[in-house]
C-alpha cells in the first residue's frame, strides 16, 4: 500500500499540505510536539478539513491514545479514520481527551468554533505549531499557499571523482518577487543532515556545485539528496533547474532536470539494461518517514508481477536499486514500471557501463486517471497532427537517435504511433508506421534503419515527431511519451531524455492545449532556459519548430545572452522554418567579446512571441563525451 497522502490532480495543481507537513524544519518539530500530546494523555483528533490521514501517513501518531476523530462535514460521519469511527464534532463535550488535536494549519478560527465543546479541561492545539518561520514564507496569511512550499528535491552527490552541479535562473524576480532568497537542506544516504543554509537568490543565474558545497562545510565524500526551497516566490511554485553530473574523466558527463514535486504512484520509462550495462533506479525517499521493506518495486512493462526490494529506506535517504537484482530477465528495448506508492518524486536512474562511461536520466510520472478519449481520432480535421512529441535527430555523420515508444498511463493498453522524420529546412523526410503496439510491446527504432545509412536528410540533422497512426484504429489519451537515446558513433558516448507529447502551434485549443506556461491556452510563445556550460565544456541547443497545423513560415526567434548577474549582454535572432530545427552552439553566434563579458555562470533565453518552440540541450567535451536534455520554460 502506498502513502494516503494528496499530492498533485490535473484538476486542482499542485497538494501543499504534504509539503507543510513533510518539510524537514516541520518534522524536526513533530517528534518534541507528539511527545508533549502523548504524555498529556488522551487525544481528540478534529478534522475539519480532511488532513489528519494525511498528516498520519508520515507522522507515526502510534504513541498517541486517540479516543476519537471529530468531523464538521455531516456527509463525513460514520466513516473509518484513523482507527475510529468519526464522530459529529458536536460530541465532542463527552470525549476524555486531554488534549483537542485540530488537523489544520491556521487554525485559530476553527478552534474558535468549537471552544465552547471542548471537553473539562482539555486544551485545544492545531498544526501550526510546526509552522516554519514567518521570514521562510511568501504569503504567512495564507500558510497551505503552493507560493509558501516552492520545494524540490535535486540528486546530489560529490565523492569518487563524481560531482554534481544544479543550474537555474531567478525567474521569479520576472514575475515581480522581491529579495528571493533560497534554503538548501543536504541529506546523505541515510537521510541525516549534512549541511543546512540560506542564503539569497541572485538576481541572474543560480548555481549550485557539490564540489563547492563539499569545501564550503567540510564534508565528506557523500551520495544523497538536496530540498531547495525557494522563500518569497511569485507567479509560480515549481522549481525548475538542470542538473549536470559530471565526473573527473569525461565519462561520467550527463544532465538531467528537474525531480518534478509531487511523488507519484507509478513512474515508467526505465529502460532495462542492455549486454554490457547496469541500470541503477536511484529511490530517494521524499518524507520524513521510512519506506518500508516490500512497498515499492518494480515490473515489465504489461506485467502484473512485481518484484519488491526487501530493504527499508529512512526518512529522506537514498537506495541505488540495482534493476537486475529485481528482474534478472529485462533486457533493451524492455522498458519497466515503478510502484513507487507516492514515496519519492520522480526518480533519475543511472546506466553504467563496462567501459566505465555513465549516463543519468529519469522516470516519468505515469498517470492514472486517463482513459482512451474516442474524440482524439476525429481531431485531426481541425487540429492537423494533433499531438506530437518532438525530439532531435543529431547529425547523422557523429551520432545515432534511436526512438522508444513508452506507456505513459495506467490505461494505456495501446499505443497506435508513427514517426515522422523531418529534415531541419522543414521537409518531412520520412514515415515509419509502428502500427498498435501492445501495453507489453517495447520496440526502438534508429533513425538509421528508417533512412539508411547515409541518411536521406540534406541538412545532415532534423527532428523526429512521434505522432499518433489511426491506420490500424486504436485509441489515444494525449498522454504519449517516449524514450529518447542517442549515442556519439566514435566514443561510444551515450545519452537518453524523455517526454511527452503536446499540441503546437494552433489557435485552436483542446483541453488546455496548445500548452502555455502562464494564462489560458493557447501557448503560442516561447521563453528557455539555457544554462551555459563551464570551460572547457562547449555549450549545444537544438530548437524545434514543430506544428499540429500550418503556422508562420518561419520563428522570430531571439537568441538573448545574460551574464550571470541577469543582465543583458547580447542578443541575435535566428529563423527557423515551420516544422524544421536549428541545432547551434552560442560561440558561433555570440562574438568572443560578448561572451567574455557575460563570464562564468552566463545563460541564453530563447525568446519568441511568435510561435511555441520545443529545446534540447546539452554540453560536449573535446574527448567524445556528451550530455542532452530536454529544456525547460518559465
Amino acid at each position: 500500500m502506498g502513502l494516503d497522502i494528496a499530492t498533485f490532480s490535473n484538476v486542482t495543481g499542485g497538494a501543499s499540505f504534504f509539503k507543510a507537513v513533510g518539510h524537514p524544519l516541520a518534522a524536526r518539530a513533530a517528534t518534541p510536539f507528539l511527545q508533549t500530546i502523548a504524555a498529556a494523555g488522551p487525544v481528540a483528533i478534529y478534522d475539519p478539513l480532511g488532513l489528519a490521514t494525511g498528516f498520519a501517513a508520515l507522522h507515526d501518531l502510534a504513541q498517541l491514545d486517540i479516543v476519537g476523530v471529530y468531523v464538521q462535514d455531516v456527509s463525513e460521519i460514520g466513516a473509518a479514520r484513523l482507527g475510529q469511527t468519526t464522530q459529529p464534532v458536536t460530541d465532542l463535550p463527552s470525549s476524555t481527551a486531554a488534549t483537542v488535536l485540530v488537523a489544520a494549519f491556521d487554525a485559530e478560527r476553527l478552534i474558535a468554533h468549537i471552544r465552547h465543546l471542548l471537553p473539562e479541561s482539555a486544551k485545544a492545539i492545531s498544526l501550526d505549531a510546526l509552522r516554519l518561520p514567518d521570514d521562510m514564507l511568501s504569503d504567512p496569511a495564507d500558510y497551505l499557499n503552493p507560493l509558501n512550499f516552492a520545494t524540490n528535491f535535486v540528486f546530489f552527490r560529490d565523492g569518487n571523482g563524481l560531482h554534481t552541479r544544479l543550474v537555474t535562473a531567478n525567474y521569479w524576480a520576472g514575475y515581480g518577487a522581491k529579495d528571493v532568497a533560497l534554503w538548501f537542506c543536504l541529506f546523505d544516504a541515510n537521510g541525516e543532515v549534512l549541511a543546512e543554509w540560506r542564503e539569497p537568490a541572485p538576481s541572474g543565474t543560480i548555481v549550485v556545485d557539490s564540489t563547492e558545497v563539499r569545501a564550503r562545510f567540510g564534508l565528506p565524500e557523500f551520495e544523497g539528496q538536496m530540498l531547495m526551497h525557494v522563500i518569497g516566490a511569485a507567479g509560480h511554485e515549481v522549481v525548475k533547474y538542470a542538473l549536470d553530473t559530471y565526473g573527473d574523466r569525461a565519462d561520467a558527463l550527463s544532465c538531467t532536470h528537474d525531480a518534478n514535486a509531487w511523488p507519484a504512484d507509478f513512474y515508467a520509462g526505465l529502460p532495462a539494461p542492455q549486454d554490457g550495462e547496469r541500470v541503477v533506479l536511484w529511490v530517494q525517499n521524499s518524507h520524513p518517514c521510512p519506506i518500508p521493506a516490500g512497498a515499492i518495486g518494480l515490473s515489465l512493462m504489461g506485467s502484473d508481477e512485481v518484484a519488491t526490494p526487501d530493504t527499508e529506506i529512512p526518512a529522506y535517504g537514498s537506495h541505488a536499486l540495482d534493476v537486475a537484482a529485481l528482474l534478472p530477465e529485462a533486457r533493451w528495448p524492455a522498458q519497466l514500471e515503478v510502484q513507487a506508492g507516492k514515496y519519492f518524486v520522480r526518480p533519475r536512474y543511472e546506466v553504467l557501463e563496462e567501459t566505465g562511461r555513465r549516463r543519468i536520466a529519469h522516470a516519468n510520472v505515469e498517470r492514472t486517471d486517463l482513459a482512451p478519449n474516442p474524440r482524439i481520432p476525429e481531431l485531426s480535421n481541425l487540429l492537423g497532427k494533433g499531438y506530437l512529441l518532438p525530439a532531435p535527430v543529431l547529425p547523422r555523420d557523429a551520432f545515432e537517435s534511436t526512438v522508444l515508444p513508452t506507456p505513459m498511463a495506467t490505461g494505456q493498453s495501446e499505443l497506435p504511433v508513427g514517426l515522422v522524420v523531418h529534415d531541419a529546412s522543414g521537409k518531412e523526410s520520412a514515415y515509419h508506421r509502428f502500427g498498435r503496439l501492445a501495453r507489453s510491446d517495447s520496440v526502438a527504432l534508429e533513425i538509421g534503419e528508417l533512412i539508411g545509412p547515409n541518411g536521406a536528410l540534406p541538412s545532415g540533422y532534423g527532428h523526429m515527431e512521434l505522432v499518433y497512426d489511426f491506420a490500424e484504429g486504436g485509441g489515444a489519451d494525449g498522454w504519449l511519451h517516449a524514450l529518447f537515446r542517442y549515442r556519439a558513433t566514435e566514443s561510444g558516448h551515450t545519452a537518453e531524455t524523455s517526454f511527452g507529447a503536446h499540441v503546437f502551434n494552433t489557435v485552436l485549443t483542446y483541453k488546455g492545449e496548445p500548452q502555455s506556461y502562464a494564462g489560458r491556452a493557447p501557448g503560442l510563445s516561447t521563453r528557455l532556459f539555457l544554462r551555459m556550460g563551464p570551460a572547457p565544456l562547449r555549450t549545444m541547443c537544438h530548437l524545434i519548430f514543430a506544428a499540429s497545423t500550418p503556422w508562420h513560415t518561419t520563428s522570430e526567434t531571439d537568441l538573448i545572452l545574460h551574464g550571470s548577474d541577469g543582465d543583458e549582454v547580447a542578443r541575435e535572432r535566428v529563423k527557423i522554418p515551420c516544422g524544421g530545427s536549428l541545432l547551434w552552439h552560442p560561440d558561433e553566434i555570440f562574438e568572443p567579446a560578448d561572451l567574455a563579458k557575460a563570464g562564468d555562470h552566463a545563460y541564453v533565453v530563447i525568446r519568441d512571441t511568435t510561435c511555441r518552440l520545443f529545446g534540447y540541450h546539452g554540453l560536449r567535451d573535446g574527448d567524445g563525451a556528451f550530455s542532452f536534455d530536454h529544456m525547460f520554460g518559465f
